[in-house]
């Protein structure tokens, strides 16, 4: 979907910012960049639509160089989410919601459908907010729009830049819930940028760690948490490998996550006591696994519910230790 090539920035003053990046972003995936401040993921992020120019090597999407887009069309089917959520102030949220698709001169019935569609997607009822000036709502609910505005012409990738990084926990949590749960609905491209390890790991289908404008580590978030490239990485992920060795409450996780009717019987089942090492270890090859207490299956457990988990873990130990 998305391929870099060799790509480097450098600037005039002799910096560079990003050194050589190979990689590629699956369609569909969600995939996290993620660092110390400094380190690359914002030009990285923004090299894709442009916003800044590569110095040398070539960025595909969808197999065409980035360079051989018209700029506008580029940034149009490219949907855009800022920390500084960026509303304009003295539009509602309809004309907010509104711009590309009239840019791309679609009919009004249409736009205004869409309106309608994707408010409801995120819990905003259309006939409430639709009229609504942008400050009189909540940091969560301006987010939220935020986001649904990058959808309104339905592009294939999104792009998000800390997006919920100002927001209190509360309101953050909610919405890092609520990308999850939409990302399952429409099945974008999301190259998500945080400096947030638990976010990443919460959020990511893989997890790109970057250091001095280079690649340090790629991989899934259970790759990265049991075999760390480096010290770097290991110092990054800090205390939260220790969480590995925990036993976790499967019975409890499968009766409130699983969302799979026909209960699977496996000789790889894992038993309702094991740790959260041994979980993912059984998951490194199976998106589902079937899950036994006293020689009967009681049901089933994914991946992502796992690394929700560990993510709900790794809040709950920040708030200990606050």
């Amino acid at each position: 979907m998305i391929q870099f090539d060799n790509v480097s920035k450098h600037y005039p003053d002799g910096s560079i910012a990003i050194k050589n990046m190979n990689l590629e972003i699956k369609k569909g995936e969600f995939f996290v960049l993620i660092g110390p401040s400094g380190c690359g993921k914002t030009t990285t992020l923004k090299m894709i639509n442009r916003l800044i120019d590569l110095s040398n090597g070539t960025i595909f999407i969808q197999g065409k160089m980035i360079s051989d887009y018209d700029i506008h069309e580029l940034r149009w089917n490219i949907g855009y989410v800022l920390q500084q959520i960026a509303l304009f102030p003295h539009m509602t949220i309809e004309e907010n919601i509104a711009i590309v698709p009239e840019l791309r001169k679609w009919d009004r019935r249409k736009i205004e459908e869409r309106i309608d569609e994707l408010l409801e997607m995120v819990g905003l009822e259309p006939d409430t907010y639709r009229g609504r000036k942008p400050a009189e709502l909540s940091g969560g609910q301006q987010q939220r729009i935020g986001v649904i505005r990058a959808l309104a012409a339905d592009p294939e990738i999104i792009l998000m830049d800390e997006p919920f990084s100002a927001l209190d926990p509360i309101s953050r949590e909610k919405l890092q819930d609520d990308i999850l749960e939409l990302q399952r609905t429409i099945n974008k491209t999301i190259v998500f940028v945080t400096h947030d390890m638990e976010e990443a790991l919460k959020l990511g289908d893989r997890i790109c760690v970057m250091k001095d404008g280079e690649v340090v580590q790629l991989g899934t978030p259970s790759d990265i948490l049991q075999n760390p490239a480096n010290n770097f990485v290991r110092q990054f992920i800090g205390n939260q490998k220790m969480l590995l060795d925990e036993k976790i409450d499967l019975e409890q996780m499968v009766s409130r996550m699983s969302e799979t009717e026909n209960i699977l019987s496996s000789e790889r089942a894992l038993p309702s006591s094991a740790s959260l090492k041994e979980t993912l270890d059984n998951l490194k090859h199976n998106d589902l696994t079937a899950v036994e207490k006293d020689g009967e299956i009681i049901g089933t457990i994914d991946r992502q519910s796992v690394i929700h988990y560990l993510a709900e873990r790794l809040q709950e130990r920040g708030k200990d230790n606050g």
